[in-house]
């Protein structure tokens, strides 16, 4: 029971970095349009440039600074491409964003693999993910460090504030009007190339809060991270629903939890085997997700 009670803890931890993932992911879906396959790569790319900055700087702030900015950037950037394909709706399938989010995936691995640390995976300094403090709380088997707590409090603050801008903001009304109808949005004055624009602003720096906390989480990052996340994070969002940002909240948290019970009571790595191995009995069940598909 102790050893459950400590995954648990280790699980919220986790699954609060595939909520951030997923919501962003499932926010470009519903009013950008595309399915951002790619997208936890950029986060990844993001941890690259904050590792890379602290080194050259030896400053943590300035790190964390750049890799929020640079996933922003980096995300806004691709945002063109993604709308030339989607000006074509009408002829063009939304898995065409896919494939091209894919390529920049591939592009962006690459990148990594090859210039940052002769493609060795990197690793963060103790400062950044509190490593040379002693746990906050400590019974037994259950340790809470302040990273972990640093990871539960930044996601529920972040997750409150864009349901806040979903539901409360002039944007956040038009986000909605998108995902609801994006003809009648059109039809009403809702400009959605500039809409779509902001939300890649927006999941721009979710993502950079995101490449922040997942260095805190895993203390090291590798060029293949992105596409194992990228993995995860369209899974949990079909099997919650596609575009569903509640239900990609709790499946999100479910997910990251019971992966860390796997890793208590299974010896190697069968977290992502016995994960994958569920979400596809679950997916054959329900096809259109646990909560309903909102596309």
């Amino acid at each position: 029971m102790e050893v459950l009670a400590a995954q648990i803890v280790n699980g919220l931890s986790l699954g609060s970095v595939y909520v951030l993932l997923v919501t962003a992911f499932n926010l470009l879906l519903l009013v950008a349009m595309i399915i951002h396959y790619s997208f936890p790569v950029i986060v990844v790319f993001s941890m690259y440039i904050s590792w890379f900055v602290m080194n050259l700087s030896g400053s943590i702030w300035l790190g964390i600074f750049s890799a929020v900015l640079s996933a922003v950037i980096l995300n806004v950037i691709t945002a063109p491409i993604f709308q030339h394909i989607m000006k074509k709706r009408g002829e063009v399938d939304i898995n065409a964003t896919m494939v091209a989010s894919m390529g920049m995936g591939m592009i962006i691995t690459d990148i990594l693999s090859h210039v940052f640390n002769q493609g060795f995976p990197i690793a963060f300094p103790d400062k950044l993910t509190g490593n040379d403090k002693a746990p906050l709380i400590k019974a037994g088997l259950i340790t809470v460090s302040q990273g972990q707590i640093i990871i539960l409090l930044s996601s529920v603050i972040f997750v409150i504030i864009l349901f806040w801008l979903l539901f409360k903001t002039r944007t956040g009304r038009a986000f909605r009007a998108i995902a609801e109808d994006p003809h009648e949005a059109k039809l009403v004055g809702i400009p959605l190339m500039k809409t779509g624009f902001k939300s890649y602003a927006i999941t721009g720096l979710l993502g950079g809060v995101t490449s922040v906390l997942m260095a805190v989480l895993l203390g090291s990052a590798s060029a293949g991270l992105g596409d194992n996340l990228g993995h995860k994070v369209l899974a949990v969002s079909i099997i919650a629903g596609l575009g569903n940002l509640t239900g990609g909240l709790v499946v999100g948290l479910l997910l990251g939890i019971f992966e860390a019970i796997i890793q208590g009571y299974f010896a190697g790595s069968w977290s992502n085997t016995v994960s994958f191995l569920v979400m596809l009995v679950i997916v054959l069940a329900k096809p259109k997700g646990l909560f309903g598909s909102n596309i």
